[in-house]
């Protein structure tokens, strides 16, 4: 038996695998449904396994270590209990009718990011289900969700989490979880899970006391750095290749969102994300399905994507902050905290044709130069998004774009974004323009933690110059204010703005020319005094050219225009979406400089004829 934690072989049987270098004896304790201790046999690297006799799924059990402290398993697969109980014995078997399917194409992912907690009312994951007709009908085809590990108490972003294995208790747990799955690829949505593997959360964390997982050389913003580059570093890198394993293979999941790759620092000469990528893609060809890595950082560091014969780690895909940062400040004006270093239109141009935008320039905000080149990678391997749970959370009140900026604003952000040519994102509400905020929240139960919890999320917000009081992260009603309002969507304007985003998806899925593009097939200018993005699309079926007017004010343009008979195929000023009125011709015919009259925060399309 080799995998880890507690495995039911069935007939009464269960295997376990325990790593503890640092113990001479472990034992199970099994404390339900009757109490009993197994002893485990030392056997190689320090690890300790065994057969028990007379132990069924639901079983509730510690491992014993000395003979003296119980704690819970280190890959626990449920925790009913709490982070501090006793873990807990798992049926594997599930009734899957997903054998259908393979996954999606990069190309086609629109990804849907959602906190299973606030998203309904309900909190859970079978809650979640009864929507996912409506996210489909959307134009959403992958459901992304924020971290489901088992973290302290009922209420948490989820980057608290302990027990890597765990599926959240409050959520609906293992079942839960694999029958959303289920449900999503029945209607062909793919689902992304957001796992953390650079630190654990600091309450119910004990792996400690079973070995070196941690190492005192580096630590991340949140606590000790995980062990994955020092001594007996194999084993602790063990448990999170397995645990990639073990989510995209036991629960289907179709991608895994790497959180804070910038928060793990291994100088080893094969680094733990370059053995992860090669761990995952062999599973995928084994399995015959389409899985991907996709990587979240700050370092703009191109090494993550790029592939390994060019000296990268072989993930598949990277969010990309900068063109979200790029978007909100043209749209907000806000120049405080990282937006320091961007506010001109021609970074959103530079993002829209190369990806990265600070490609070592000199960054202002932190006073060096940052990032590297990433011209050669696809445009359909960068997450783009106008919101996102760090940026709206990650502010004092927890702002959405809704209540920063016009209507006409949301209208072009979502333009800007859906039709790009990465893979674009949308953060749960976005679509309708929620008003609730979305903030950070938690539900430790020790009263010291907590209280450096409301000390650390005032000193994150230094840097921007806010003023006030942040929420407080432990209150109930906190999480409560976070829960979505989905009975907007039917109402007035962000009914509107819910028709809008999805004629904007229907035109990605139509259009082919949006998504299948190399860069020798798309002209990106930015005209900065103007504050004017345009983009010149091309594939074998026509053209297409996108007009994104950022300025406050009418403006009347001069533009050379390619040869040809063009038709509007989108307004966002039209009176259809509740614009202000637009004065943009219904044809126009190409070849020479045309004159526009622009209406403020304004989104254009306009498709060659024969291209519609």
């Amino acid at each position: 038996m080799k995998h880890l934690g507690a495995i039911y072989l069935g007939e009464g049987r269960c295997g376990f695998r325990v790593w503890a270098p640092q113990a001479e004896r472990v034992e199970v304790r099994l404390v339900s449904p009757r109490e009993a201790l197994y002893p485990l046999e030392k056997v190689e690297k320090g690890y300790f396994s065994g057969v028990a006799a007379g132990v069924e799924p639901g079983s509730h059990y510690f491992y014993r270590l000395e003979g003296e402290r119980d704690f819970p398993d280190p890959a626990s697969r449920w925790q009913p209990l709490g982070v501090h109980g006793a873990s807990q014995v798992v049926d594997r078997t599930f009734p899957w009718n997903d054998l259908h399917w393979s996954g999606l194409p990069l190309r086609d992912y629109v990804i849907y990011e959602l906190h299973v907690g606030t998203f309904t009312p309900e909190g859970t994951f079978d809650a979640i289900i009864p929507h996912l007709d409506e996210l489909k009908e959307l134009g959403v085809t992958a459901l992304e969700l924020m971290p489901v590990a088992q973290f302290p108490g009922e209420r948490n972003w989820g980057y608290d989490g302990v027990y890597p294995y765990a599926v959240q208790h409050s959520y609906g747990g293992p079942p839960g979880l694999k029958r959303l799955v289920n449900a999503c690829h029945q209607r062909g949505l793919a689902v992304i899970l957001d796992v953390v593997y650079n630190h654990l959360g600091p309450e119910g964390n004990y792996l400690a006391n079973y070995g070196p997982y941690f190492t005192h050389r580096y630590r991340t913003p949140w606590g000790p750095a995980m062990n994955f580059d020092g001594p007996e570093s194999d084993e602790v890198r063990r448990l999170f290749l397995e645990n990639a394993l073990f989510w995209t293979g036991e629960y289907h999941i179709d991608a895994l969102r790497l959180d804070a790759l910038h928060a793990i620092v291994d100088l080893s000469p094969q680094p733990f994300l370059a053995e992860l990528a090669e761990t995952v893609h062999r599973a995928k060809a084994r399995w015959r399905r389409k899985i991907y890595l996709m990587a979240e950082s700050d370092l703009n560091d191109v090494r993550l994507v790029r592939s390994p014969e060019l000296g990268g780690y072989g993930l598949d895909v990277h969010w990309n902050d900068d063109f979200h940062h790029a978007v909100h400040t043209l749209l907000t004006g806000e120049q405080t905290g990282y937006y320091l270093d961007f506010g001109r239109l021609e970074q959103l141009a530079k993002a829209w044709r190369e990806g990265f935008i600070y490609s070592w320039e000199y960054s202002p905000y932190r006073r060096r130069r940052h990032g590297s080149c990433s011209r050669d990678i696809a445009a359909e391997r960068w997450v783009v998004f106008a919101q996102n749970h760090d940026q709206i959370g990650n502010r004092l009140g927890g702002e959405r774009l809704s209540s920063l900026v016009s209507f006409e604003a949301l209208k072009l952000a979502a333009g800007v974004t859906l039709l790009s040519p990465s893979m674009p994102l949308l953060f749960m509400g976005e679509e309708y323009g929620e008003t609730a905020p979305f903030l950070y929240f938690v539900s430790h139960g020790d009263p010291g933690l907590i209280e450096a919890v409301r000390q650390g999320r005032q000193e994150e917000f230094a840097a921007f110059q806010w003023l006030g009081e942040p929420p407080d992260p432990q209150g109930e009603e906190t999480f409560s204010r976070s829960k979505l309002n989905r009975r907007l969507r039917e109402e007035g304007k962000h009914k509107i703005l819910l028709e809008f985003h999805r004629e904007l998806l229907n035109l990605r899925r139509e259009l082919s020319l949006l998504t299948d593009l190399g860069r020798r097939d798309r002209e990106v200018k930015g005209y900065e005094a103007e504050k004017v993005l345009w983009v010149r699309l091309i594939d074998a079926d026509g053209e297409a050219v996108l007009l994104c007017h950022f300025g406050q004010e009418p403006l009347q343009l001069s533009l050379p225009w390619p040869p040809g008979r063009w038709r509007k195929r989108l307004d966002s000023a039209a009176a259809q979406w509740r614009g202000p009125g637009s004065e943009a011709p219904e044809v126009l015919e190409g070849g020479a400089p045309l004159s526009f009259r622009l209406s403020p925060q304004s989104f254009l399309v306009y498709l060659q004829e024969d291209a519609s």
